[in-house]
């Protein structure tokens, strides 16, 4: 994994997560296949793996560019403009 230029503006501190799954699958009576939290402002929404890949939609929406895995012990970071771990 290495830094991007993403990561040095986010929050210090993580932003708390605003739901405990994709609202958005919710909404349309979807199942998320796994769950990535936005670093920037604590969206919860549904990996690519999922029909409807919110969280991606998230960031062009937002242009929320580094996001967290939701999973339980996962810790991993992706930067969606730079397209890598970091």
């Amino acid at each position: 994994m290495s830094e991007c230029t993403h990561v040095a503006g986010l929050p210090r501190a993580e932003p708390a997560p605003l739901s405990a799954t994709c609202r958005e699958c919710e909404a349309v009576g979807s199942h998320p296949v796994q769950l990535r939290l936005c670093l920037v402002c604590g969206h919860v929404g549904c990996c690519d793996s999922s029909p409807y890949r919110h969280a991606t939609g998230h960031f062009r929406e937002t242009g929320h560019a580094v996001m967290r895995t939701f999973e339980p012990g996962d810790s991993w970071r992706w930067c969606f403009v730079d397209q890598k771990l970091v």
